[in-house]
């Protein structure tokens, strides 16, 4: 067993193996610009680049041009968020969206306000879920888009996929889903899920960092996008920029390989994931889950420990185990964290709040250590503070 024990598989995944390998001729022999088509260097590079589209496509039954290569799932929201806003400005000026979506969103849409777009940003429960008629309610003939997260990045609770595409659908809005923590742990089908456009990203699933997608529905129907990057006209004019080839073909694996384990990964993660939650529940009086008991990633544990600041945990803990308070993309900040204070909770749950994300290389005697770590560390802070 290798310390520090990593437990924060939600921030970001190592590399797997088979994916380097996959990527390595990509770097030295066969490392064409994809856009050079005229000569051998450059077809070749092309030709792994649409083998890759085509891979990533069939693993979520889209079409191989329905996938638009990007730098990441952040460009992939603000991509599919503004290029929507601005291409069908014809027929509305309205985005529904949640209050526990990630930054990439919510600060797009804060962003798009700003130019005279109208948001509307739902409430959830307290268990991290939206209501559906509450997304009924709020859109109207000017709404051009409903955007909800698939699973939270901070509590796993996982959003109704199919009943908010079939609500929008109803109401000729279209459907953007967030699916980048859902990619490689549930299976999502964007056809039967009434998907319209999706952001995702390789580094969440043991691919490479740096690259991401975002699918755009082509047929029933044909979604306009503006693109946001100008200057050489790839990726179908929506998105200009050399590709990068080696980090699409390393996401092509790692989809693949995703998809190929999900079934065995979804058991065995499921299994150590409940290890890991009832441990600390069982071990830390007063421990309490956030989000909901079963509609969440069974892979990550969100927990509340009473009178124990989660940075004070992380700091003592840093030696033998690697976590978080919440969102890789706040641990700069010192503000609660927005998806538990939307879950109704204070900003004192909030800093008392811890994130556990198992992985592929997570093992029993892993979660084991883990559990026996935090309860005894809980135990000796807290003593701390009642001889005081």
């Amino acid at each position: 067993m290798k310390l520090p024990i990593y437990l924060d598989y939600n921030a970001t995944t190592p590399v797997d193996p088979r994916v380097v390998e996959a990527m390595m001729p990509f770097f030295t022999d066969t490392f064409g610009n994809s856009a050079s088509i005229d000569h051998q260097h450059g077809a070749y590079a092309s030709e792994a680049v649409e083998k890759a589209r085509a891979t990533i496509a069939a693993t979520i039954n889209a079409r191989p041009e329905e996938i638009i290569f990007t730098s990441g799932a952040t460009e992939s929201d603000n991509l599919a968020l503004i290029g929507v806003m601005e291409a069908n400005e014809d027929r509305g000026d309205h985005l529904v969206t949640c209050r526990t979506e990630h930054p990439a969103v919510l600060e797009t849409a804060t962003y798009l306000q700003k130019r005279g777009k109208r948001v509307v940003y739902l409430d959830v429960d307290s268990t991290g879920l939206v209501d559906p008629d509450a997304i009924k309610r709020a859109i109207t003939n000017r709404t051009v888009l409903v955007s909800i997260m698939s699973a939270n990045n901070e509590i796993g609770t996982l959003a109704p996929l199919a009943e908010i595409g079939s609500i929008a659908h109803e109401r000729a809005a279209l459907f953007h889903t967030d699916a980048t923590q859902a990619i490689g742990k549930i299976e999502i089908d964007v056809q039967k899920l009434g998907i319209d456009l999706m952001s995702f990203s390789s580094h969440k699933i043991y691919g490479p960092k740096g690259v991401g997608a975002l699918y755009v529905r082509r047929r029933n129907p044909f979604v306009r996008l503006s693109p946001l990057l100008h200057g050489g006209g790839h990726e179908r004019g929506v998105r200009s920029g050399t590709v990068n080839v080696a980090g699409v073909v390393g996401f092509a694996a790692a989809m693949d390989l995703a998809k190929r384990q999900l079934r065995s990964e979804q058991r065995r993660l499921s299994a150590l994931g409940e290890r890991l939650l009832n441990g600390i529940l069982d071990g830390v009086e007063g421990a309490q889950l956030n989000g909901h008991v079963s509609q969440r990633l069974a892979h990550c544990v969100n927990v509340h420990i009473a009178g124990v600041e989660n940075k004070a945990l992380i700091v003592a803990l840093r030696e033998r185990l690697s976590f978080s308070a919440g969102s890789a993309c706040a641990t700069s900040k010192a503000e609660a964290s927005h998806v538990l204070l939307a879950l109704g909770y204070d900003a004192a749950r909030s800093y008392g709040s811890i994130r556990l994300s198992i992985g592929h290389p997570t093992t029993e005697l892993d979660v084991k250590y883990a559990v026996d770590e935090i309860v005894a560390t809980v135990a000796s802070i807290r003593s701390k503070f009642t001889r005081v």
